[in-house]
């Protein structure tokens, strides 16, 4: 008996709002627009954060970077600015980190020259990197093809090198580069193997301010790993400047130390000693360290701000959407005094008539809600096609959207189905 009163009620609920097709499809509406923009900003935003916290992670949780960094200019006591200056870190700087610090299993030195490559009359723009054989242990790249550098080019300083995809594409086009020889500065180098894109540089780029020595950017193209022992005989650590009459030096030995610690736990203990010991030997603010795994956490702790953000200004469209359904059924409730009044008259009891106009609130809820989940899952496939930009849908983000829609059409819903069921039944029934 309670079913079929239930059923009768419902359906009830679902002939008025059919009736009033037009009004019921632009209330729907709301509800519509609300839930899409819930889930389509919470996408955005989700799939930009991601991108972050993926190209971090690349740069390794267990890795601390030391970069070199250009002080300020040192003013002598005439006022000339000094002819030559030494700045940034040195080959001793990364003995003393891996003698001293227990913690580091692997210190990389890294060189970067900013030079052209030359290949038959094709000529490209690209980063040298002088390296040791290890910095596969501390980077992201991968090999594609052929080898990395081994112990005995670094040994023998052998003229040998390896080409990232971007390199290889651009200036080898249709050749296969493995066994030919690029030309760098009037040496020619053998291509011995492959890697894949790095985003090391472009990360560590990103998320500071400091001005860095390393010339990564300027229209490069890709990076060329050379023996670090190539590189220290062959490119000079000296780069020269004109500035009016004067003409300032400047030698600066790495640009880069990439250290790998044990576990995530020692990262931030080692670099608190690695910053310590720097400065003993620094005299000039002339280095910068950053932690990947800092750089992560800073990441999530913005992605859950950012997700807080967006989904509070999406919601304020349910919000709107809510307050558009308790309009509609207020008016409804005045619209149908009389019929009210008839229901209560043969029996009817309060429970039934809120019942009754609650039902038709669920109703335009659940249909905008669904409706809106459609919507929103395919405004996000448009936004990354069309613009290019990382969308995630997460399963989360599509029940909040609907759980509060529905929870909306409950609260905006429940004073209009009172405000039925309270009617003084007599007077309803007078009502014209």
């Amino acid at each position: 008996m309670l079913l079929f009163r239930l059923k009768h009620t419902i359906e009830l609920g679902a002939k008025s709002l059919w009736m009033h097709r037009l009004r019921s499809s632009l209330t729907i509406l709301g509800v519509v627009f609300g839930v899409c923009s819930v889930i389509a900003m919470l996408a955005i935003g989700e799939g930009a954060s991601r991108q972050a916290q993926d190209s971090i992670e690349k740069l390794g949780s267990r890795n601390i970077i030391i970069e070199t960094v250009k002080p300020p200019e040192q003013q002598k006591d005439s006022g000339n600015v000094e002819k030559v200056r030494n700045y940034g870190l040195t080959y001793s700087d990364a003995e003393s980190i891996r003698n001293t610090l227990k913690s580091v299993e692997v210190a990389v030195p890294v060189r970067i020259i900013s030079q052209a490559a030359r290949y038959n009359s094709r000529k490209v723009a690209v980063n040298v990197l002088g390296t040791v054989p290890w910095y596969e242990e501390v980077s992201s790249i991968k090999i594609i093809d052929g080898r990395f550098l081994s112990a005995i080019d670094l040994k023998h300083q052998l003229a040998v090198c390896v080409v990232d995809e971007q390199v290889a594409r651009k200036l080898f086009t249709f050749d296969d580069p493995i066994g030919l020889d690029v030309k760098i500065q009037g040496y020619y180098y053998r291509v011995v193997g492959i890697t894949g894109k790095s985003v090391d540089s472009e990360m560590t780029d990103a998320f500071s301010d400091s001005k860095v020595v390393s010339k990564s950017n300027g229209g490069v193209i890709g990076n060329i790993y050379v023996p670090i022992t190539t590189a220290k005989c062959r490119f000079s650590e000296f780069s020269f400047q004109m500035s009016g009459n004067s003409r300032n030096a400047e030698r600066v030995e790495l640009q880069k130390i990439i250290i790998k610690v044990g576990s995530n736990e020692e990262v931030l203990p080692t670099r608190d000693v690695l910053d310590s010991l720097l400065s003993r030997l620094h005299k000039k603010q002339d280095y910068r360290i950053v932690v990947p795994l800092e750089l992560l956490r800073q990441a999530a702790q913005t992605r859950r701000i950012f997700s807080i953000v967006l989904g509070s200004i999406a919601a304020i469209s349910l919000l709107v959407g809510g307050i558009g359904i308790m309009n509609i059924m207020l008016a409804t409730v005045s619209e149908r005094t009389r019929e009210i009044g008839i229901r209560r008259a043969i029996g009817a009891r309060k429970w039934d008539i809120i019942i009754q106009f609650l039902s038709e609130t669920l109703m335009l809820t659940l249909v905008g809600g669904i409706l809106g989940i459609v919507l929103g899952t395919f405004i996000p496939f448009l936004v990354t096609h069309f613009g290019h930009m990382p969308t995630v849908i997460t399963p989360i983000s599509l029940i909040l959207a609907f759980g509060i829609s529905v929870g909306i059409g409950i609260i905006f819903g429940l004073y209009p189905a009172c405000r039925a069921a309270n009617m003084d039944p007599i007077k309803s029934l007078r009502h014209e």
